[in-house]
């Protein structure tokens, strides 16, 4: 992979009859392709855009579940030297307009269900449609060598947040995105015995980067369009998968699923990473009872400086379990702002790191000072180097004085003997300026009730920040960016709060 400078070229080229991606987009009628296959279609994809006149440079979208033709297009888009854009397809039509618009969209590859979504005057090519605006007619079949980009190129642009305000595209190149990958890349054999799931949606970094992982290995896996835990469950020990990548919240509805896990065999799985929002001691030990076999990893990344940050510990030393792992040689980090230096603000250098946000100079000058990324986590260092997460600086709160992070909370509530899984929102107050709300899960068959829950918080934690209401719910919300959809549980908490005579 070293002599690869397109990202678009990063899909492994032997065995070509090697199995790479199962769409189960129609359950029924599982379609599986090939490497050699892909290789040929996103060929096809680069060479019929170009043969259309776009240009190298152009910006093309994609708005669409996952299924093997994003994965083309993904590829065939950057191949041919064009910037691919995937687009949150969860987020309003007047919110894709505006993404469509600022990137400088030029076209767009679209599934039949999202066509609609597309704004008038821009060309799109539909999968699953006919005739010569359809994904079948731009294919250009073919052989082809992928553009050799020029150094700083970029190779796709992100977009993240949107939950408040417009969201914010993060231009990424071919170099950056392929120093990142290296770090995850093996080139050997023993990757063609892997196997996994993906269905994490590819509009998301964590979804990107985990097909990438596997597309250039070789690592054979099954696209699932959208998570069913009952679902996912069953394709996991039916393909006898041994890698799984996902969000906390997948793994504790998988865990709630007790009926169905005393019966599957998952002992096939041996590595989980789990990522792209805060992992608790309690999820963790379910997870563990899930898939006796695997190892499992706290994961952490940022669409804006790569998800290559965090890896194994250069003594060999065992990595904790809710450890994120120490920085790779080449990636530069420090903690600003804590009471020492081995807490804070966590900013980093990476080679992966993007040069500002799309057209909002602002925004960038604030994030990025001399070269150094602030991600607005906060995080700790152990003596032996390993890092840990505390929580978003922007989600902590004051109650009484004193400082609230929800990360820690939930850590604490998830300990408490029948809750599942619990998110901490603040609600205003007269006294303490802000308290705290929690949103439980209980697990599943458990009595445990508001009381329960408040006299633990109150016995294992500091008084301050145990939870004055608890809310009972099936499942927590998680918005389209993949992370708890904490905008959402403010608004409940606040009206239950106000229906209580408290706010």
């Amino acid at each position: 992979m070293d002599d690869i400078v397109n990202l678009g070229d990063i899909i492994r080229r032997e065995p070509a009859d090697h199995p790479l991606v199962t769409d189960l987009r129609d359950p029924s009628q599982p379609q599986t392709l090939t490497l050699g296959q892909v290789r040929r279609h996103v060929a096809a994809v680069a060479r019929g855009l170009l043969a259309l006149g776009y240009a190298s440079g152009d910006r093309i979208a994609i708005v669409s579940a996952n299924r093997w033709e994003f994965l083309a297009s993904y590829f065939g888009i950057m191949s041919a030297g064009m910037v691919a854009v995937p687009v949150n397809f969860r987020l309003s039509q007047e919110t894709i307009a505006f993404i469509l618009a600022d990137a400088g969209v030029r076209a767009a590859i679209v599934d039949r269900e999202r066509e609609a979504m597309i704004p008038p005057g821009v060309p799109r090519f539909t999968v699953d449609g006919d005739g010569s605006g359809s994904f079948g007619a731009l294919l250009d079949p073919g052989p082809f060598d992928a553009v050799q980009p020029t150094a700083g190129q970029l190779a796709k642009i992100l977009y993240t947040s949107g939950s408040t305000g417009r969201p914010k595209g993060v231009p990424l190149t071919h170099g950056g995105q392929l120093w990142a990958l290296r770090k995850s890349f093996t080139g050997g054999d023993a990757a063609l015995r892997e196997r996994t799931v993906i269905v994490a949606p590819a509009y998301h970094k964590n979804g990107l980067f985990f097909t990438s992982v596997a597309v250039s290995n070789g690592i054979a896996f099954v696209s699932m369009p959208r998570f069913d835990a009952r679902a996912f469950l069953q394709t996991v020990a039916r393909e006898r998968s041994t890698l799984l990548s996902g969000i906390p919240t997948m793994f504790a509805l998988m865990a709630r699923e007790r009926d169905l896990t005393t019966t599957l065999d998952l002992t096939s799985v041996t590595t989980i990473t789990i990522g792209s929002a805060p992992l608790t001691d309690a999820l963790l030990d379910r997870v563990r009872g899930l898939f006796p076999m695997a190892i499992c990893q706290n994961g952490y990344g940022t669409t804006e400086a790569g998800p290559a940050v965090f890896g194994p510990h250069p003594d060999g030393r065992a990595r904790p379990g809710l450890a994120l792992g120490v920085p790779y040689p080449d990636v530069e980090l420090r903690l600003v702002g804590g009471v020492t230096s081995d807490a804070g603000v966590l900013q980093m250098r990476t080679q992966a790191l993007m040069a500002g946000y799309l057209n909002l100079p602002d925004v960038s000058a604030a994030r990025l000072k001399d070269g150094w990324y602030d991600s607005g986590d906060v995080m700790r260092r152990d003596a032996d180097g390993f890092y840990y997460f505390v929580g978003r600086a922007d989600d902590m709160f004051v109650c009484g004085g004193e400082n609230v992070y929800p990360g820690e909370v939930e850590r604490l509530l998830e300990r408490c003997d029948g809750v599942a899984q619990a998110a901490v929102v603040p609600v205003p107050d007269e006294i303490k300026g802000e308290i705290p709300v929690a949103f439980v899960v209980r697990v599943a068959g458990s009595v445990v009730d508001e009381e329960n829950v408040k006299a633990f918080a109150l016995r294992e934690g500091p008084a301050f920040a145990h939870p004055r209401f608890v809310i009972f719910r099936e499942t927590i919300p998680v918005a389209s960016t993949h992370k708890v959809d904490r905008a959402a549980l403010i608004v409940e908490a606040r009206a239950y709060a106000r229906s209580r005579g408290r706010v």
